[in-house]
């Protein structure tokens, strides 16, 4: 009965060997564009994916009205709004990715260019935004029925939060960082932390670092919506106009200052380049690199100057102890991209303009390519250009990985209402899913389908196996088990966004079945809460650079 068993051990392999699945050496696949929804009811410019397969989507209430009605007569009342005082429509929607359908949810407050993160329990916090918003923290539990909706404390926030960021921490609570005229930073829950912050206040804490050192790093200039990333050693990255700190937020200490980005030209908001950390593998020492692309130059940001979006990309390995900026050039310069990294630990840069600035009709040339960046290729030779869509996605769209691997992209509305007649773009309502090189149909034989997993919870250090099959096992390819942090994407920025590649168990090599395609892998949770916070993440195995899809765990 075992003659069909057969052992194969990767412990002889280099932890980079692989087999390169890449648009440049296959025939023309550069991945495929699907409509799923021409009309969603609304322009969403902030989205989640939580851990139920359902997708929440908002916009912001001052828009004037929505294209789909609130059910049983609800109404938002303002009396202060300035375009509509009595709202009978939804702002924001929760789309199911099982049944392609979605329904509408209520929000009261306005939550124009607010944040977002989810807690370790799946509940998806929201802070901040615009008017009677700015001070509101909003919660929405997950639910499989009709009965979930937003939960609105109003005055919760000690500070106004418009343009903020928000970071989940290895404690599990949130960090909510900088905003318009706000150099501070606080927490959520609110509650006093185990650590001391020397602070003039119990709320909110001085981050001068936001200020910046010029004229030129005004906090009003290019410093909203910093890139913010926690760090394997419990320090946070923060990244404003172009210069970036590790920070230590439980002793407000900046442990190190690093280069400016070369260049002299911002990349934060309304510059609006993109930012992720690159994927972190427990294989070997962790030397945690970000990479920041796109934006606009500095004289860009006036309006309507459409100056040319700044084509390159800076890497950093951030912990080195002479760290500098590594410069690649994309094939297509870019402000408003949107970076999603990807099951196989690609990064796509998606969405946004050839021309121009974030705000109303600041931008032009629309970029309808996306482009997939490829971390551990040779310098220089790391970009592949992709399929176009049809619809321009500018000021106000979003992009997010889904389960099955995946880019669901929503939104745009370069105009400061709902306007679909007589500007160069109009307010899109529509959603489309952009299907990456791996999901083609010629990889089918490489594609794993994971069985199970002998854990209802990944515990940290502990070990875990996993049983997947596969048609067409390829022994000298790597064989990787990720988990990754969906992100709350609004703005070209993924918050909370991160990979973790899981350490594999030396002692326990991968077991196959010829005869019935099926294997097994061994693994150990996160290290640390550090590198991988609590909470739940998309589980992908990976064989040969094709991802399985993706499978829901709890990480505590």
């Amino acid at each position: 009965m075992f003659t069909n068993l057969v052992l194969f051990t990767l412990l002889t392999l280099p932890s980079t060997a692989t087999i390169p699945i890449t648009p440049k050496n296959t025939s023309g696949i550069a991945g495929e564009w699907n409509l799923l929804h021409d009309n969603l009811g609304i322009s969403p410019m902030h989205m989640q994916l939580l851990h139920n397969d359902k997708i929440v989507m908002f916009d912001r209430t001052d828009f004037g009205p929505s294209n789909v009605t609130l059910p049983f007569n609800r109404c938002r009342y303002d009396p202060f709004d300035p375009v509509i005082q009595k709202d009978c429509t939804a702002h924001s929607i929760l789309y199911d990715l099982q049944t392609d359908t979605y329904r509408p949810l209520s929000i009261q407050t306005d939550t124009w260019c607010s944040s977002g993160a989810v807690l370790s329990d799946g509940t998806m916090v929201q802070t901040g935004g615009f008017n009677d918003g700015d001070h509101t923290v909003r919660t929405m539990d997950p639910c499989d029925d009709e009965t979930c909706d937003w939960v609105e404390y109003h005055g919760y926030l000690s500070e106004r939060r418009w343009y903020s960021t928000d970071q989940i921490l290895p404690d599990g609570r949130i960090i909510i960082i900088g905003g318009r005229q706000q150099s501070n930073y606080e927490f959520y829950p609110s509650s006093s932390p185990d650590y001391f912050i020397p602070s003039l206040n119990t709320s909110s804490f001085w981050l001068d670092f936001l200020r910046g050192g010029t004229v030129n790093e005004a906090i009003t200039e290019n410093n909203l919506y910093p890139f913010v990333h926690l760090l394997p050693d419990g320090n946070l990255f923060i990244f404003a106009n172009i210069r970036s700190v590790v920070f230590d937020y439980k002793q407000n200490h900046v442990v190190k200052r690093l280069p400016p980005i070369p260049g002299d030209d911002p990349r934060n908001y309304p510059s609006s380049g993109s930012s992720v950390l690159l994927p972190l593998d427990e294989n070997g020492p962790i030397d945690p690199e970000v990479i920041i692309c796109g934006g606009a130059p500095r004289d860009g940001s006036r309006v309507r100057s459409f100056a040319r979006a700044i084509p390159t990309c800076g890497r950093i390995k951030v912990t080195s102890e002479d760290p500098n900026w590594e410069i690649e050039t994309m094939p297509i310069a870019r402000t408003m991209g949107d970076m999603v990294i990807l099951p196989n630990g690609e990064v796509i840069i998606i969405n946004g303009a050839g021309s121009g600035t974030a705000g109303w009709g600041n931008a032009r040339d629309p970029v309808t390519r996306p482009v997939i960046y490829h971390p551990d290729g040779p310098p220089n030779t790391r970009f592949s250009v992709m399929q176009s869509t049809s619809r321009p996605r500018l000021y106000n769209s979003v992009a997010i990985l889904v389960t099955d691997g995946r880019v669901l992209v929503a939104g745009s509305n370069p105009n400061p209402f709902y306007n679909f007649t007589n500007v160069e773009f109009p307010s899109e309502l529509s959603l489309e899913a952009f299907l990456p090189p791996y999901l083609a149909k010629e990889y089918d034989p490489l594609r794993p389908e994971i069985l199970s997993i002998d854990v209802e919870v990944i515990e940290y250090r502990k070990p875990l196996m996993l049983m997947f099959t596969v048609l067409k096992f390829l022994k000298l390819s790597r064989v990787t088990v990720r988990i990754i942090a969906p992100s709350f994407t609004t703005h070209s920025l993924g918050m909370n966004q991160r990979m973790v590649v899981l350490k594999e168990d030396k002692n326990v090599s991968i077991v196959g079945d010829l005869f019935m395609k099926t294997y097994s892998i061994g693994v150990f949770g996160p290290s640390t809460a550090e590198i991988a916070p609590p909470g739940y993440y998309l589980l992908y195995l990976v064989h040969a650079g094709i991802p399985s899809t993706g499978l829901w765990v709890k990480v505590e």
